[in-house]
């Protein structure tokens, strides 16, 4: 992608490399088992070669298969910016020297990658040290489980609280202290002035460079792409009728979309509450290095999963309340939690950037609270909030875990009945789930970003 900034089809490439980052993650495994499964397109060609079909997807295999799914196509677009950074003056020099292919990476790219690629392999490790309905759907027994899914066991089939609390710990200092670690990697590539003219790589017109390329971009492409396809596909020629005439699947839609706009209300509500702190400590109290530790917080779910915060939950709840009758409320309240980072990332540059310009003048006036954040900050953060609020509802609609925790035959929602379908090899019934549960949360996202957002940027 790098070597290669134009060609025909890049852009519908990228922009389908981020379909991964809010398709819910139980309707995507089920396009890899229609790739990969027993049954799936990979295993029909092997036996159209006379050799005996393999079990590809169910156990270490398909948990990894799985998160290169999910984090080859993050790791892409985070990787792309640092590239992006390289000035156009670096590749006339290189053409000037004659550098070949591995110099021109030892001594132009990798300082640029150095300074990104701990802080990619931190979250890329995190997202799949703490993955859940990956592991819970694919792991194949008891010998695949990893701690998340060890925390959800304890507490829902041993109603071992004890152990469940000790394991959630173990997580926790586990995964602080290996992304501490690898972040203490990362370094800072020393730069200068440049007039920031584009120009060619040197290396892109090589004969063995562009067939590299050519067959790199069509794997990717058909590895990303050819599950997403399956997903509409098994859908549309599946008991599309029957599945649609179930009142189960409505009720669960109904809970879905209950479960994702409260997370997503809850998240944004959330992520204003800490910005507009933030937001005072930084510019009215003079304490920046207080603000940035309070904006830290809000980010900590890198660290403590859904599970974790979930059997918190559970354990302190239970003496006192019925924990599966209040299912929705929790998963409202783990989901809400959980994304605020989400609201934080999309939300916090712009609020910043009008607290620099009008904070004065807002002193000067008298405008405080919520006139401030009505009149003053709103009309500006607006289409962002409406961005994070879409990313927050929508990946809260489809996430399987806090309800799996939780949930129960009163309480299921769309991602657990898609589970539980899948659990009982009904994979016809199974494949209309996961396109309504698909095109739900697509139409979820586009909703909440066209009414909250506005048709026009402010």
């Amino acid at each position: 992608m790098a070597r290669r900034p134009h060609f025909p089809g890049r852009q519908v490439l990228l922009g389908l490399f981020g379909l991964p980052l809010v398709m819910p993650v139980i309707v995507a495994v089920f396009g890899l088992a229609a790739i990969y499964g027993q049954n799936g397109i990979v295993n029909d060609l092997i036996a159209s070669t006379g050799l005996a079909r393999q079990q590809i997807l169910y156990g270490l295999g398909g948990i990894l298969i799985a998160h290169v799914f999910f984090n080859l196509p993050l790791s892409v677009r985070l990787l792309l910016l640092a590239w992006q950074t390289i000035p156009g003056e670096s590749w006339r020099l290189a053409s000037q020297f004659g550098m070949s292919g591995w110099q021109i990476f030892r001594l132009i790219e990798w300082p640029r990658l150095r300074e990104v690629v701990p802080g990619v392999a931190v979250l890329v490790f995190l997202l799949c040290f703490t993955s859940f309905a990956v592991v819970l759907t694919l792991g194949g027994g008891p010998q695949n489980a990893t701690l998340e899914v060890a925390i959800y066991q304890s507490l829902r089939l041993d109603f071992d609280i004890p152990r469940a609390v000790v394991l959630a710990i173990l997580q926790v200092v586990l995964c602080a202290f290996l992304a501490t670690a690898l972040l203490s990697l990362a370094r800072t590539a020393e730069g200068g002035a440049t007039l920031a003219r584009d120009a060619a790589r040197p290396d892109r017109h090589h004969l063995g460079a562009r067939m590299f390329d050519t067959i790199v971009l069509a794997l990717a492409a058909l590895f990303v792409v050819a599950p997403l396809i399956a997903v509409v596909a098994a859908g549309l020629t599946g008991p599309l009728i029957d599945v649609l005439q179930m009142p189960s699947l409505w009720q669960a839609t109904t809970r879905s979309l209950f479960v994702g706009f409260g997370g997503g209300l809850l998240a944004l509500l959330l992520g204003t509450a800490l910005l507009v702190t933030t937001r005072d400590l930084k510019y009215r109290r003079w304490r920046p290095k207080l603000a940035a530790r309070l904006e830290l917080l809000g980010s900590l779910n890198l660290v403590v999963s859904p599970t974790v915060l979930g059997a918190g939950l559970f354990v302190l709840l239970l003496p006192f309340a019925d924990v599966l009758g209040l299912a929705l409320w929790l998963v409202i309240i783990v989901n809400g939690i959980i994304f605020v980072p989400y609201v934080l990332r999309t939300v916090g540059p712009r609020f910043y950037r009008v607290s620099e310009d009008h904070d004065r003048l807002c002193a000067s006036l008298g405008i405080k609270g919520a006139n401030r954040l009505r009149l003053v900050e709103w009309p500006a953060i607006r289409r962002p909030a409406a961005l994070g609020l879409a990313i927050a509802g929508a990946l809260s609609l489809g996430d399987l875990t806090a309800i799996a925790l939780f949930g129960s035959r009163d309480t299921e929602t769309l991602s657990l009945m898609l589970y539980r379908s899948m659990a009982a090899y009904r994979m016809d019934q199974a494949a209309v789930i996961a396109l309504v549960l698909a095109v739900v949360c697509l139409g979820v996202f586009l909703l909440i970003e066209r009414v909250v957002g506005g048709r026009t940027s402010s």
